[in-house]
């Protein structure tokens, strides 16, 4: 039976990419069949790394069957997951994000988590000297989740394995990271074809904190100011996209990739609150400037205070 392979719903590179990766490793080294797959369409950065590379988008799939063999990768969270994860047949799970809970396994599993920026590192561990067996487009794959987790090593999650296996794999591949990083955050930036619900949902995810359910999303981008002229839509678009997927509110992250920080739109009292009292900053608008945060993952959620 094929083992599918995806990564959480609004796939990015990462999740997109190490889905990939991951399938191509369990098919071409471990002679296990796997299919990658996707829960969602992918963001424009994963769409234009994916063609980059010579790889079609997977099938995007709505559920997991009772039973089917499946790897999870770049999450844990059930939120972000198919709504039967629990009764399919979890083999492991590879991810970089903090342990949620709520996954139900029908036996004992392989569980990787490590505290790197990227899934796709991670996986490089895991292969060992295998590694050695990628072919350049996985290679190019491996590189392109790096750079997008990290925002080209901007990001205070980036670590010197992710730093060092990057230029190693630039490298190899004959690209300059910076001229590549710039083609794919122009592709991030890129959102003319979408919806304010969409931008609202794009790469995005649901938290609980002190029993309010927030949608966490972030919009990373070398021309913040395209997003932000949009502000009045999506500000009024947060009170439908939260009504529409069962959370009390929408966080919005415009992150600014060139000048390292964020912009958060204030939408209401309670989203006013949250900024000041997780950021430490006065709000007296309808946005806040957030110098300096730029991880979700590390800055964002774990300050989260309602």
């Amino acid at each position: 039976m094929t083992t599918l392979v995806f990564g959480h719903k609004a796939p990015d590179t990462d999740s997109a990419g190490s889905a990939l990766i991951w399938a191509w490793y369990l098919n071409d080294v471990k002679s296990t069949a796997a299919k990658a797959v996707l829960l969602g369409t992918p963001n424009t950065e994963a769409a234009f790394a994916l063609q980059r590379w010579g790889f079609e988008t997977p099938e995007i799939i709505a559920d997991v069957a009772d039973g089917a063999p499946v790897v999870i990768v770049d999450t844990n969270n059930p939120a972000e997951l198919p709504a039967n994860i629990n009764n399919a047949d979890i083999k492991a799970i590879i991810d970089h994000h903090k342990l949620v809970g709520g996954l139900e396994t029908s036996g004992p599993i392989s569980i990787t988590i490590r505290p790197l920026a990227c899934t796709a590192t991670i996986m490089h561990n895991l292969m060992g000297d295998n590694a050695a067996n990628m072919t350049a487009p996985i290679k190019g794959l491996v590189l392109s989740c790096i750079l997008s987790d990290t925002l080209e090593f901007r990001s205070p999650t980036t670590t010197d394995q992710d730093r060092a296996l990057a230029e190693k794999l630039a490298g190899e591949l004959d690209l300059d990271i910076p001229t590549y990083a710039a083609e794919m955050f122009a592709a991030k930036s890129d959102i003319s074809r979408f919806s304010d619900a969409d931008l609202l949902r794009m790469d995005s995810k649901e938290f609980t904190v002190d029993n309010v359910k927030f949608r966490v999303s972030v919009l990373e981008t070398t021309a913040p100011a395209i997003v932000l002229d949009r502000k009045a839509s999506l500000l009024a678009s947060c009170a439908t996209v939260a009504a529409e997927d069962n959370v009390d509110h929408v966080l919005l992250f415009v992150v600014d990739i060139l000048a390292e920080e964020a912009t958060l739109l204030i939408q209401n009292d309670t989203v006013k609150a949250v900024a000041e009292k997780s950021f430490g900053v006065p709000v007296s608008g309808d946005s806040v400037v957030l110098p300096g945060i730029m991880s979700r993952k590390k800055q964002i959620i774990p300050n989260l205070k309602v």
